[in-house]
C-alpha cells in the first residue's frame, strides 16, 4: 500500500492552528524558524498571540513560562538541539521545577536533520528531557500522529516535550484521538517485540516484512509516549514473545531502550537489542544515508531481531 510523503514538522503545524481557531488561551511562541516549525499559519491567523523573540531560546523559555501566570498555554517552537541542549537550565528551573504548563515543541531532531549535521542532530534530547521530574515527552512517527499530539498536549495540565522532524515519511496512521501515554500495537506477534518510536517506526514495521518472509512473525508497536511509559502494553506483549528490539533515532544511551530495559530488569527480565546510535555523534548527509550508516534503518532492525532471537530461551 502507497502512503502519502508529509513532514511531521507539519503535522505539528496544522495541530497548532487547529487548536488556535479551538482555544483561544494557545499562543505561539517561535525563535526565528518560524517558516521551518510550520508556525506561519498560526501566526498570520492569530498575529497578537504569536511572539517571535529572534535567536534567543533562553528568553523564549522563560517569556513561555511567564505567560503561564496568565493562563496562557504557550507552544515554544525551535530546533531541538535549541530546545533543549541549549535552553536546559531555563527548562530545568523555570519550567519543570515550577510545573508550568509550557508545550517545548522541537523540529528538526535525530540525524535525519541530514545536511546541517553534527551540531544541529541532536541525539541526546528524549534522554535530558525524561529525567526532567514532571515532564512529559512524546514521539510520534507521521503526520497525523503529530498533529493530534499537538492538539492533545494542550489539554494536559503541566510541562510536555513534543520531539519531530524534517523529513516527509509516509503517514500511515488513521487520523484519530491521540492518547498521552498510550503505546499502539501495529502489528500482531508471537517471536518478537519490536518498540520503535518516532521515525523508526515505519523502519520497524518494514523490517518486520522482510522477517515475515523467513517466518519470523514479529509484534511491532509505535512507544508514542516515552514518559510515561506504557508499561502494561510493553510487558504484555515481553510476556508473550520473551525478547525485543527497541528502536530509536536517538542515542542509545539515555533513551527509549533504558526505559525499557529498565522496566523488563525489574518487572520481567527478556533479552533487548538496542537499535540506535551507539555513542557517536551525527555528521552532514542525506537523511536516509544516515539511518543506515548509523544502524537504525530497517535492515539493522531486522538484523538486531536475528541477534536476539538467538539469546532468546
Amino acid at each position: 500500500m502507497e502512503y502519502e510523503l508529509k513532514d511531521t514538522r507539519s503535522g505539528f503545524g496544522a495541530g497548532l492552528l487547529e487548536l488556535g481557531r479551538t482555544n483561544p488561551n494557545v499562543v505561539g511562541l517561535c525563535a526565528d524558524l518560524t517558516g521551518s516549525l510550520k508556525m506561519d499559519a498560526f501566526e498570520k491567523e492569530f498575529p497578537d498571540r504569536f511572539f517571535q523573540v529572534g535567536i534567543a531560546e533562553a528568553n523564549m523559555m522563560g517569556i513561555a513560562a511567564g505567560m503561564t501566570i496568565g493562563r496562557k498555554i504557550p507552544f515554544t517552537g525551535t530546533f531541538a538541539n535549541f530546545s533543549t541542549g541549549r535552553v536546559y537550565d531555563q527548562i530545568r528551573q523555570s519550567i519543570a521545577y515550577s510545573g508550568k504548563n509550557v508545550k517545548i515543541c522541537a523540529s528538526h531532531a535525530g540525524i535525519t536533520l541530514g545536511e546541517d549535521g553534527a551540531t544541529h542532530q541532536i541525539l541526546e534530547d528524549i534522554g535530558m528531557m525524561k529525567m526532567l521530574p514532571g515532564m512529559t515527552v512524546i514521539n510520534p512517527c507521521d503526520y497525523n500522529q503529530t498533529k493530534n499530539a499537538t492538539i492533545a498536549i494542550a489539554k494536559h495540565n503541566g510541562p510536555v516535550y513534543l520531539r519531530f522532524g524534517r523529513p516527509k515519511v509516509p503517514n500511515f496512521t488513521t487520523d484519530q484521538p491521540f492518547i498521552i501515554g498510550k503505546a499502539i500495537k501495529l502489528k500482531e506477534g508471537g517471536d518478537v517485540s519490536i518498540f520503535a518510536t518516532g521515525h523508526t517506526v515505519w523502519e520497524a514495521l518494514e523490517a518486520s516484512k522482510k522477517l515475515q518472509e523467513n517466518n519470523i512473525n514479529c509484534e511491532v508497536i509505535n512507544i508514542t509516549t516515552i514518559k510515561p511509559l506504557d508499561e502494561v502494553t510493553i510487558l504484555n506483549s515481553i510476556q508473550k514473545t520473551k525478547c525485543a528490539v527497541t528502536c530509536e533515532e536517538h542515542q542509545i544511551l539515555g533513551g527509549l531502550g533504558c526505559s525499557i530495559a529498565q522496566l523488563s530488569a525489574k518487572k520481567l527480565p527478556v533479552p533487548i537489542e538496542f537499535v540506535g546510535v551507539n555513542d557517536k555523534f551525527g555528521e552532514s548527509g542525506k537523511p536516509m544515508d544516515l539511518m543506515k550508516k548509523y544502524q537504525i534503518d530497517r535492515n539493522s532492525i531486522a538484523s538486531a531481531v536475528i541477534n536476539v532471537l538467538k539469546k532468546k530461551i
